[in-house]
């Protein structure tokens, strides 16, 4: 409903162009911008953080009913797509196996849409790719910072640092939402249970682990691990923006002040393939910078594992403990959070997902170059010669 940008999208299969209303960013600030004001009115009690943290195991049940749900409706819709559809509505190259299971988690269409009253027309899949999931990480990130205050009265540095720097990650992707019209996720793979289960469900959920860790158990990094830890997402974000810029910018205008001097190499079907600046360096060198951001998530939670002990001097019932805060024979009962021998066992949580990461953009990578060999044919080997490193120079 707010206003925004409209621009075409790459062209289809089929010779025509979809148009896209682009306003995630401004949707976002808004939204969040009324969750901080609700929270300088309530403070960390404001309804919406206590309703996530109370009804953590119900929103993920029904993220995942959503996806397979939203899955099977654009599966059974693809079947109303039609040679020279007038909408430009087509199937996915990989998505029409003739298998229903895979089809259905591939996704089949392209790009599914509908139209709603007074929203207009919505592209299923640019609306799921950057807003709910991220939108909703960021959301989930606050929510544990507010119940980290409730817990303990402060907010910890390290979690101040991973929401910020995750925050960042989330408002740039929207900041520069027309970019996804160039990826594969937009380009090539049909809408199936894969994305959607990807955008509504793991997105979130997953990526915020590490948030939720310290609402519980805080980390204080001190001001050399913050500097350290600011040095890894820094590093990080140059490539990781620096690439990408490089690659928009030349596939925009060739004769762009920034990237006129780059080195590229003609191909038989028209295209421009660079090879110098940042792409001169290995084929996929925005993967490592988006990788090594993925550490800055992670490293704040130190090493991680802890244990829930309650002090009780004695059980009302076998079994059974009082609440926390009761009296018996005069001694408070207390809740504590210790490490204890649960310490370093909590990394294969926090730190799960920059290995889960690694093998997501490596795949994404090798997907990304069987797309390229069919596209571009030898003209592929001749680049894969000039630059031969993938995503690592010098090891991979």
């Amino acid at each position: 409903m707010l206003p925004g940008e409209e621009v075409e999208g790459v062209r289809l299969n089929s010779g025509g162009r979809l148009k896209y209303k682009f306003n995630a960013f401004s949707s976002a600030v808004t939204i969040v911008g009324v969750a901080l004001a609700g929270t300088v009115m309530q403070g960390s009690e404001f309804p919406l953080w206590t309703f996530i943290w109370n009804n953590y195991t119900q929103l993920i049940t029904a993220n995942l009913l959503i996806a397979f749900l939203l899955a099977c409706f654009v599966y059974v819709r693809s079947f109303s797509v039609r040679p020279k559809d007038p909408d430009h509505r087509e199937l996915a190259a990989g998505g029409h196996s003739g298998n229903l299971i895979y089809d259905w988690f591939i996704g089949r269409e392209l790009n599914p849409r509908i139209t709603l009253p007074i929203f207009g027309t919505i592209d299923i899949k640019a609306f799921c790719e950057l807003r709910p999931g991220m939108l909703g990480w960021i959301l989930l990130d606050l929510a544990f910072i507010a119940r980290q205050y409730t817990l303990y009265g402060y907010v910890s540095d390290s979690i101040i640092l991973i929401t910020g720097f995750q925050a960042l990650y989330v408002f740039d992707a929207l900041w520069m939402e027309p970019a996804i019209l160039t990826t594969m996720d937009i380009t090539t793979d049909g809408f199936g249970f894969m994305l959607a289960f990807g955008d509504l469900a793991w997105l979130p959920f997953i990526y915020s682990l590490q948030a939720r860790y310290l609402a519980v158990y805080p980390v204080h990094l001190g001001a050399w691990g913050i500097l350290g830890v600011l040095a890894v997402q820094g590093f990080g974000y140059y490539i990781f923006r620096g690439a990408n810029n490089e690659k928009n910018r030349f596939r925009t205008n060739t004769k762009d002040p920034k990237v006129a001097h780059l080195k590229y190499m003609e191909t038989a079907s028209g295209s421009k393939l660079l090879i110098s600046g940042w792409w001169g360096t290995a084929r996929h060198i925005n993967y490592l910078g988006d990788w090594i951001m993925a550490w800055s998530y992670c490293l704040p939670t130190a090493i991680a594992g802890y244990i829930i002990e309650q002090s009780s001097p004695a059980p009302i019932s076998k079994g059974q403990s009082p609440a926390d805060g009761s009296i018996i024979g005069g001694a408070p009962i207390k809740t504590e959070v210790v490490q204890g021998e649960a310490r370093g066992w909590g990394m294969f949580i926090t730190y799960f997902y920059v290995f889960y990461f690694a093998v997501l953009l490596i795949h994404r990578e090798m997907r990304d170059e069987e797309k390229c060999m069919r596209k571009y044919g030898k003209d592929w080997e001749k680049y894969k010669k000039r630059v031969p490193w993938r995503i690592l120079p010098g090891v991979y």
